[in-house]
């Protein structure tokens, strides 16, 4: 494990530590086999957790920190070292890219996590050997990550990532004035700083605060303004709750769907080793969809691609990391 004293991080718009650990995986034999250099593979929380956080015990399945031990053991994945960041917020990610609500997360990983890491460790320190990955918002921030920086990542996978967003983000939209309403204050912005406020302290976190703190969540990542109140504009009219279709026009643009389409990051997935998607063909947020849609884009611009469809939803599907980890090593060796 190793600690960070962000600079990018300090003063950041939510006061969120700057002092992060990086929880880092190394191979048998990376202590002892001087002369032996690593590929590395950076991978993404979901939203609600964070790097360090998979190292956690999990009932009825291991861990990361198992479940490539347990790869190596039996031969099918290569030594690589993984790196498991600290990108959390008090929305609960910062969804893995620079926003003036949260802060410069996006910069954090490129300039200080993957500098850190290579001074650290026996990293093969170039593009060709060093990939990200993630599953759900995880999943968006690796494949965001590698259009972004095609000269850091050579490879990605992306589980179930939040692609397609009018499945995807709509749906929790739609509640969002709703559920605005059930704190105090007197219009739709009092009522926003009271939930901002007193995240860490509501109780229960049921289904309604992850659903509200999810949108809140994408609302600063996707519809940053750093003239806004709190750094974001709302994707709703604060009056009657609709849909504003000014700042969602501005999420569409963050959506890889559409952005595949741009020529840099046409040109960035095509240059990559391994291009890796799945997702669960009951996935509770129909994130399959989306899945299906960018695979065909990507099959429409030549981009090669891997992408699978497996009988399972959202939750719970750590287990498909023993697919896309082998594979990815296997493009970066």
């Amino acid at each position: 494990m190793l600690e960070l004293d962000s600079v990018i991080l300090r003063d950041n718009p939510l006061g969120d530590p700057h002092v992060r650990q990086v929880a880092v995986y190394l191979p048998p034999g990376h202590d002892e086999e001087a002369d032996r250099r690593y590929p590395t593979l950076y991978l993404l929380s979901s939203h609600g957790n964070t790097g360090p956080g998979l190292l956690n015990w999990r009932p009825w399945e291991v861990n990361i920190q198992g479940q490539i031990d347990a790869l190596i053991a039996d031969g099918s994945l290569p030594p690589v070292i993984v790196v498991l960041p600290d990108m959390w917020t008090r929305y609960g990610s910062s969804q893995f890219i620079n926003s003036a609500g949260m802060g410069r997360y996006e910069d954090y990983l490129i300039d200080e996590v993957i500098p850190l890491v290579d001074r650290s460790f026996r990293t093969l320190r170039d593009r060709a050997h060093r990939g990200i990955l993630g599953r759900s918002s995880g999943g968006f921030g690796a494949i965001t990550q590698a259009m972004h920086h095609p000269e850091v990542f050579g490879a990605f996978g992306c589980h179930s990532g939040d692609l397609y967003w009018e499945y995807a983000c709509i749906p929790h939209l739609c509640k969002m004035h709703q559920q605005l309403a059930r704190y105090d204050g007197t219009d739709t912005f009092a009522r926003l700083d009271t939930f901002i406020r007193e995240i860490p302290t509501i109780r229960p976190k049921n289904s309604a605060f992850w659903e509200l703190v999810m949108s809140v969540c994408w609302s600063a990542a996707f519809g940053s303004n750093p003239d806004a109140p709190h750094g974001f504009d709302l994707p709703i009219d604060p009056d009657t709750g609709a849909l504003d279709e000014e700042v969602w026009a501005r999420w569409l643009e963050h959506d890889p769907v559409r952005k595949v389409h741009e020529p840099v990051y046409t040109d960035a997935l095509r240059s990559m080793r391994l291009a890796f998607l799945d997702a669960g063909a009951f996935d509770e947020y129909q994130l399959q969809i989306g899945a299906r849609a960018l695979s065909r884009e990507l099959d429409a611009l030549d981009i090669p691609h891997v992408y699978q469809e497996y009988p399972d939803g959202h939750r719970g599907t750590h287990y498909r990391y023993d697919v896309s980890l082998p594979m990815l090593v296997e493009a970066l060796s």
